[in-house]
């Protein structure tokens, strides 16, 4: 059942805190001394450095969204495979404001200890998202082999 239960944590993690943007739910779900890297490749740590973090992807991407392709859990473990998106209204990895709509993928690993996340480690499609926000050639998510 704690496979289960960390990933109705993770997908609202995701669902309520992130695509919600509800900050004060981050003290109820996030571990005080979080280990955290996002999928901008910046790493924090402490639940104010969490926020933090959030707070510069909201800047970058208000409309910002995870969307879970796949959840895997086993003890206090969670993957999560996703696709992000959003509308590029703030200076990220130095570009500044674009107004394209994005779309990357990336992957999350996650350590749930006395029912909070302690630990976050994303990949995210750097490469992709910033070919899109220069006008490249649009990334997709795509999907694992069977």
């Amino acid at each position: 059942m704690q496979a289960a239960a960390n990933k109705d944590l993770v997908r609202r993690y995701y669902e309520a805190l992130w695509n919600r943007w509800d900050f004060a739910l981050a003290d109820e779900l996030i571990a005080e001394s979080i280990e955290f890297r996002g999928s901008l490749g910046t790493s924090v740590y402490g639940r104010e450095g969490f926020k933090e973090y959030m707070r510069s992807v909201r800047a970058a991407f208000p409309d910002f969204h995870n969307r879970i392709e796949e959840l895997i859990a086993e003890n206090d473990r969670v993957a999560a495979r996703l696709t992000y998106t959003g509308t590029h209204q703030g200076e990220v990895l130095g570009i500044v404001p674009t107004g394209r709509r994005v779309s990357y993928a990336g992957v999350a690993l996650f350590r749930v200890v006395e029912n909070r996340i302690a630990a976050v480690w994303v990949l995210g499609d750097v490469h992709g998202l910033v070919q899109q926000l220069r006008g490249g050639v649009t990334a997709s998510a795509g999907m694992p082999p069977r």
